[in-house]
């Protein structure tokens, strides 16, 4: 059919080098990748990091891969604490985090990027949940005046057990915003399956206005937990139909950050899965 851009997230190919990486996404097809900033890859706290962005964005023009960046590395900035500290820690910790973020946008804008995938975080321990959520406001208040400068958009990702885990707390974060132009959502398409009320696909259209960047696999209702397509409960081709209907124009990236070990099974049975529901849309 498909007019839809599918990638896959470089979390779930850390057992490779990234070139190699890349060169396995375009060998199957992809043609974007989701490209999170990490150790394992492209190393946001390397001292040499503008000279690896040049040569990663060269290798991306080489294979033809559109990107978007994304900061959900696990052990980045605390090799004790996964995903901390956050944008809701006490001043030290959020600017730990804010520099990542800004180093971020600065990766994307030299990518060619224009997309910055972020989360919320956790909610710290004994920290007020009204505290919390004024510091969110206040550092992607902070991140929006660098994003704008920059020609890149903010992706917000609601995240089961974080502060901001579902789409009602973006249109609310957006609305404290201002609706402001260059913040939008990073939708994961298995997180609606585990969270939200209404079906995946009515969640597409209602969001359409906002929606900058997707995340997809399947999930299951209730549980947290990354599943290849099959294996859970997503309704795949209403997912990619309801993408089509609102002319997506973003990344539809395949997040499986656990099958790292298996990836070069993954990345062609998971294109393959997408392409399988495409055709079935387009039969419809």
């Amino acid at each position: 059919m498909s007019g839809l851009t599918f990638a896959y997230g470089t979390n779930g190919l850390s057992d490779h080098r990234l070139g190699e990486a890349l060169h396995l996404l375009a060998e199957h097809g992809y043609t974007g990748v989701a490209l999170t900033l990490d150790h394992a890859h492209l190393d946001p706290l390397a001292d040499d990091l503008a000279v690896r962005v040049r040569a990663v964005r060269r290798e991306l023009e080489a294979h033809g891969l559109a990107v978007a960046v994304e900061t959900g590395g696990r052990f980045v900035l605390d090799p004790a604490r996964k995903h901390e500290p956050t944008l809701l820690h006490d001043a030290a910790g959020r600017d730990r985090r804010l520099a990542l973020l800004h180093t971020a946008i600065d990766v994307a804008a030299e990518l060619g990027s224009d997309v910055v995938h972020l989360w919320s975080g956790r909610t710290p321990a004994g920290t007020p949940s009204a505290l919390a959520w004024s510091r969110l406001v206040a550092g992607v208040a902070d991140l929006l005046t660098h994003a704008e400068r920059s020609g890149v958009t903010l992706a917000v990702e609601p995240e089961p057990g974080m502060l901001l885990d579902r789409l009602a707390g973006f249109r609310r974060l957006r609305q404290e915003l201002g609706e402001h132009p260059r913040l939008g959502l990073t939708y994961d398409l298995g997180h609606g399956v585990c969270l939200e009320d209404a079906p995946v696909a009515d969640g597409i259209l209602a969001m359409a206005d906002v929606l900058r960047h997707v995340q997809i696999e399947d999930m299951r209702r209730g549980v947290h937990e990354h599943l290849p397509f099959g294996e859970g409960e997503l309704d795949l081709p209403a997912a990619l139909s309801a993408l089509h209907d609102i002319d997506y124009r973003g990344l539809v990236a395949v997040e499986l950050p656990r099958h790292g070990h298996t990836a070069h099974t993954m990345v062609p049975q998971a294109i393959a899965a997408l392409r399988a529901a495409d055709r079935e849309v387009a039969r419809r």
